[in-house]
């Protein structure tokens, strides 16, 4: 009787079974085999092939495949934002679409304010308007503005024009039905500048040949030259600003004076230092010029308003020395700068002669008198009286541009309901 065969559950370890194969470590294993080694595979390739030959057979590189993924991504990403963050970005972009709106609408009302402010002045060309405050609709829907500001250049002033006149109406009141719709508004308060530019003036009182500049805070001096009986006469003057009333701007015109070479300078004017008289220089020559000083001396008047005596006039117009020691003296002088000529020729016209002065250009002197000269020199002006409100002119100031004045307002209406 046979004897059971006993079956041994443990396996023998010689039996187990071969772990089974990485196949990333056999292709590891054959990367790291030296060019040459690999089975059937010769240093120069395949047995067989000639390494040209298979250069050729290579397929050609494919183009790029255009990559989705980017895309796919951002819209992933873009999908992934959570709510507020995709609310505030919607919010920003109304805004912008809303500010866009509200300066569009801003644009508009400040092209309508300024054709209105054209035609209800009478202006050769539109105001520039500046419309203040942000949000404007908002302001349009409560009727009420922050502030408007308009600046008018070339407003004419009587004989001057205003370089430029600005303005800003503050906490306006509007009588409107909306944008398209603004019949007038209410302006509690206004403040402003007027300029009234030394380029103008030049321009339009002087004629190119006198022209106006500052001389402190409210002096104006005008030099250059004035054509008189067919003489270019040098002209000087100065002008003091002050304030006319509440609207408006005078000038007082002082220390005019008309140079004749010089020979003599006139001044317009009923006082002794006023008239035509010698300049110093001139009197001081009559030392030198002894026909002259004898041709003043040889008229019994001249001599008498010289304070000369008769015995002392007859040595000199007989001796040279006596006439060269009379005529040298600082009296003499002094004398002789304080004739009036223009009175002195009226009875003895010979001594213009003597002294080289034209007639005619002392008869046309005495003509321009200082109300004349003064007016041709003269920059008032005055502002118009508005229908509602009071709009009044302060501070006056000489600039280094031109003559500047503070302007105020309140209570003003424009347009109506």
């Amino acid at each position: 009787m046979h004897t059971p065969h006993r079956m041994d559950p443990r396996p023998h370890p010689h039996d187990r079974p071969a772990a089974p194969r990485d196949p990333y470590e056999e292709l590891g294993a054959l990367a790291d085999v030296p060019p040459g080694e690999f089975p059937g595979e010769s240093p120069g390739g395949f047995r067989g092939e000639d390494p040209a030959r298979w250069s050729a057979r290579r397929q050609p590189e494919r183009a790029p495949r255009a990559d989705h993924r980017g895309a796919r991504r951002r819209r992933r990403r873009l999908a992934g934002l959570p709510l507020a963050a995709k609310a505030v970005v919607g919010l920003v972009v109304l805004t912008a679409f809303v500010a866009l709106a509200d300066r569009w609408a801003v644009l508009y009302a400040e092209g309508k304010a300024a054709d209105t402010l054209k035609g209800q002045l009478d202006l050769t060309a539109a105001p520039e308007v500046e419309i203040g405050g942000f949000p404007f609709l908002t302001q349009l829907a409560d009727k009420k503005l922050d502030s408007v500001r308009v600046t008018v250049p070339d407003v004419a002033a009587d004989r001057v024009s205003l370089a430029k006149v600005s303005a800003t109406a503050h906490d306006i009141r509007l009588d409107a039905d909306g944008l398209t719709s603004i019949r007038g508004a209410d302006i509690p308060r206004l403040d402003g500048d007027v300029l009234l530019s030394f380029a103008d003036l030049n321009r339009e009182l002087g004629a190119s040949q006198v022209t106006f500049s500052g001389d402190g805070r409210n002096r104006v001096k005008a030099r250059g030259t004035l054509p008189v009986a067919g003489h270019d006469l040098r002209l000087h003057a100065e002008a003091t600003i002050r304030r006319q009333a509440e609207r408006g701007i005078a000038t007082e015109i002082g220390g005019m004076r008309l140079d004749i070479g010089d020979l003599a300078t006139y001044r317009p004017g009923a006082r002794a230092s006023e008239g035509l008289h010698l300049t110093p220089k001139a009197s001081a020559d009559l030392a030198r010029e002894t026909h002259k000083a004898k041709a003043l001396l040889s008229v019994p008047a001249v001599a008498q308003r010289l304070g000369v005596p008769k015995a002392t006039v007859r040595e000199s117009l007989s001796d040279d020395g006596k006439l060269t020691e009379l005529t040298g003296s600082p009296d003499f002088a002094r004398q002789a700068r304080s004739l009036d000529l223009i009175d002195l020729a009226k009875d003895n016209p010979e001594v213009l002669g003597a002294l080289g002065l034209d007639p005619d250009l002392l008869d046309t002197l005495s003509r321009l008198t200082r109300p004349v000269l003064a007016d041709r020199l003269s920059l008032a002006f005055e502002l118009p009286e508005p229908e509602h409100g009071d709009v009044r002119l302060r501070d006056v100031r000489v600039a280094e541009d031109g003559i500047r004045v503070r302007l105020t307002g309140s209570e003003l209406s424009v347009g109506g309901s």
